[in-house]
């Protein structure tokens, strides 16, 4: 069983409540329909009454419509958006006409609870999509740097046949301090155990391995695994380490003996932007691996975002890891 086909089985299991802030867009009503007629969750769409029929022609059953311009609920959460957002200059008509458009009042759904998760991006930027869920949402306890990671999917290259591997931070943040990489390491491994299910083993990348060079961004390094290691007690971890160290068993042995993680690491945690970026389109190209995401982590509530290519497909994809990050 593939990767995503364990997203879809686990999240089928245990089908959440997600709110589609995007009914406009025709990928995302198709996903809509999608996830109600195979189980995968129970699917909101936000959007006026044409969007009802447009659900009707495509024979939708099973997904709920919502306006938010005429919802009941739309008053108590503009006091809510305001309580959060007054001490930054937001005005009580601001916060009420924020309320109505569809991104903020799908994340208002997610901050009261109404629903368990977001997905939208296929219309609107990134920025536009975190922003509506740092207002509403927030990050979670403990953590000040919402961040993403990819779920990169590629072929066997440890003997142990097809595996996933998290890519950490690629899409969002772009000049991290060691506070903010142990912050998006923690989210990272937090992410991973939901998402994939399993046991994550961080490394910390560098172009160094062990002090075998020197530089700012080593020492940043070191010091976000120290306070990793801080937080995380649990979670195996090591650094700074070069990916070869981190991902080949004999390239591990030979430059970081007795390391917790060398050769064996699954949560590649990169020192900025540039380089996970750059890492997860090489991987993507040239080792053909299926890239997942970018999936927003690190808030209180799962708000995720999509690529404004996305097809219908991705979009119920990223729905079903919404829903498992909800558990």
């Amino acid at each position: 069983m593939s990767f995503l086909d364990t997203v879809h089985a686990r999240a089928k299991a245990h089908p959440r409540r997600i709110v589609l802030p995007e009914g406009a867009d025709e990928r995302t009503l198709v996903a809509a329909a999608r996830l109600a007629r195979d189980g995968l969750a129970h699917p909101t769409v936000l959007g006026g009454p044409e969007i009802g029929a447009e659900l009707q022609r495509l024979g939708a059953r099973g997904v709920a419509l919502v306006n938010p311009a005429d919802d009941p609920r739309r008053a108590a959460f503009a006091a809510r958006l305001y309580e959060r957002r007054k001490a930054k200059g937001l005005t009580e008509d601001e916060a009420f006409r924020k309320s109505a458009d569809p991104l903020q009042f799908g994340a208002l759904l997610v901050a009261a609870g109404e629903v368990d998760g977001c997905v939208s991006g296929a219309v609107n930027t990134t920025g536009d999509v975190l922003r509506a869920a740092l207002w509403a949402v927030g990050p979670a306890e403990g953590i000040r740097t919402v961040s993403s990671s990819f779920y990169m999917v590629v072929q066997d290259f440890r003997g142990g046949g097809e595996e996933v591997l998290t890519y950490s931070d690629a899409a969002v943040v772009p000049h991290p301090t060691a506070e903010q990489l142990a912050d998006i390491a923690v989210a990272a491994a937090d992410a991973r155990r939901r998402v994939v299910g399993d046991d994550p083993r961080v490394a910390f990348l560098s172009y160094s391995t062990r002090a075998s060079a020197e530089g700012p961004s080593v020492t940043k390094v070191r010091q976000a695994l120290e306070l990793f290691r801080q937080r995380m007690p649990d979670v195996p971890a090591d650094g700074e380490m070069q990916v070869d160290a981190a991902l080949i068993d004999s390239v591990g042995a030979r430059k970081a003996p007795g390391s917790p993680v060398a050769g064996r690491a699954n949560v590649l945690i990169f020192p900025d932007l540039d380089a996970g970026n750059i890492a997860y389109k090489l991987t993507q190209r040239l080792a053909n691996a299926e890239a997942v995401g970018p999936i927003v982590q690190g808030l209180a509530r799962p708000c995720n975002d999509l690529s404004r290519g996305s097809d219908a497909d991705d979009i119920v994809n990223v729905a079903c890891i919404a829903g498992l990050l909800a558990v």
